[in-house]
């Protein structure tokens, strides 16, 4: 491997305090974040009932990662991380305090809604980037697989948690009060990086220009072989397995016979899977070779999906432990290849390679959700189950039988980066 295109943190016993506590900080903004965003889902089904109203609503909130993240990874490379980060933070805070004014006047309209998840989304991907690309400069590279564990752990936790606690709060104080706490999460985000420096790679070339920055980013992807082979499978395997989030909801009544009691607990499995993956990961920190526990999460990704399609209707219970077992693969597939791109890319090109990847592997996504609905309308919905399961399995297969992928760890690149405290 390319250890030395990384900028390392010199001291391997002290890098603890200073990560964990900004991580901390990230923590609350995650979960003020997924709290509003279930409050104003919320409030716009109970004040429309219209799904043509959801359906933007969720474009709102996912057009900025699918059409901007390369923008946005250029950006982050270009400018200071941590005040990438602040400025973030701080505008989302902002939004919010808008949204709060607007709901207390009693002024709020639904475009209001829009706009401001469109530019909470935004802020969200801004700082995402920021603090993925930091995420190198500030642990040492024998723990990445580890720190990314603890993100899917925790992305499975706030999965679980936070829609129980959003029902509980919206059920017991007005969405003002919801409001409110996600301002108060976006400043315990910002402190510690008020007192916390952001090591900042140092650019290899001060007077290049924004497209040449994102042309570069472009071209480090297309020249690493075993990228460009796992980003054409990811992409389609998002294709075929994103819709199957959308279609759960119709497995469970429509093929199970069972309510939205049985919802939740198909929800609350996956997250449980994906808590306890986490976890593993982050004790264990995988093979010496992360490439063969991404495989392996990948096929078992593929085996756990293929069993919900053929799962017959009065087994329940098998559909629970399926949906455990798929979440579990997750953390072990996803944070994987995490680590292993985090360990190569160089520092000063994180933001834009992998908002490259980011968006080119969610691009298709909207295509897939648009033809499984009647495919599997016609067909039945365990059809579509049955096909991304099969496909992602194949796929996880037939990557332990191509070298370029298998090898990518191997991926050479130029003379290691220097980096400054910023």
């Amino acid at each position: 491997m390319a250890e030395s295109a990384l900028y390392v943190p010199t001291s391997h016993t002290g890098w603890q305090r200073r990560f964990f506590t900004i991580w901390l900080g990230q923590v609350f903004s995650l979960l003020g974040s997924q709290l509003v965003q279930f409050a104003l889902i919320w409030h716009l089904t109970a004040q429309t009932g219209s799904a043509v109203t959801l359906t933007f609503a969720v474009l709102a909130e996912m057009l900025p990662g699918v059409v901007l993240m390369p923008f946005i990874g250029t950006w982050t490379d270009r400018l200071n991380r941590r005040k990438v980060m602040i400025i973030a933070d701080s505008t989302i805070a902002l939004i919010t305090i808008g949204l709060l004014s607007l709901f207390v006047l009693g002024k709020i309209q639904i475009w209001h809604i829009y706009l401001a998840m469109l530019i909470r989304s935004t802020c969200e991907r801004f700082h995402m980037s920021a603090m993925g690309a930091s995420t190198v400069m500030l642990v040492p590279q024998e723990h990445l697989a580890r720190v990314q564990g603890m993100n899917q752990a925790l992305n499975g936790g706030m999965n679980l948690f936070s829609a129980p606690l959003g029902a509980f709060l919206l059920a017991q104080f007005a969405i003002s009060s919801v409001l409110m706490i996600d301002i108060i999460t976006a400043v315990l985000a910002v402190l510690p990086l008020l007192f916390f420096k952001i090591p900042q790679p140092q650019r290899t070339n001060e007077a290049s220009t924004f497209w040449q920055d994102l042309h570069e980013g472009v071209r480090f992807v297309m020249r690493w072989r075993g990228l460009v082979i796992s980003l054409c499978m990811v992409t389609f395997i998002n294709f075929v397995l994103t819709p199957t989030i959308a279609l759960t909801p119709l497995l469970v009544t429509q093929h199970f016979g069972r309510g939205v009691q049985a919802l939740g607990w198909m929800n609350a499995a996956i997250a449980v899977g994906i808590i306890v993956g986490g976890v593993i990961l982050g004790i264990w920190g995988g093979f010496k070779r992360k490439i063969i526990l991404a495989m392996l999460g990948l096929s078992g990704l593929g085996v756990g999906t293929l069993i919900l399609g053929i799962m017959p209707a009065a087994w329940f219970w098998g559909a629970l432990i399926a949906q455990i077992f798929t979440g579990l693969m997750i953390p072990f597939c996803n944070g994987s290849f995490g680590a292993i791109m985090q360990s190569i890319i160089p520092a000063e090109l994180q933001g834009r390679v992998f908002g490259f990847i980011m968006s080119a592997a969610t691009a298709i996504s909207p295509l897939g959700l648009l033809i499984a609905g009647p495919l599997a309308q016609r067909l039945g919905i365990q059809w579509w189950f049955i096909l991304g399961g099969s496909v992602t399995l194949a796929l996880g297969v037939l990557g332990f039988m191509i070298p370029s992928l298998m090898h990518m760890e191997d991926h050479v690149i130029d003379p290691p980066l220097t980096a400054v405290e910023a």
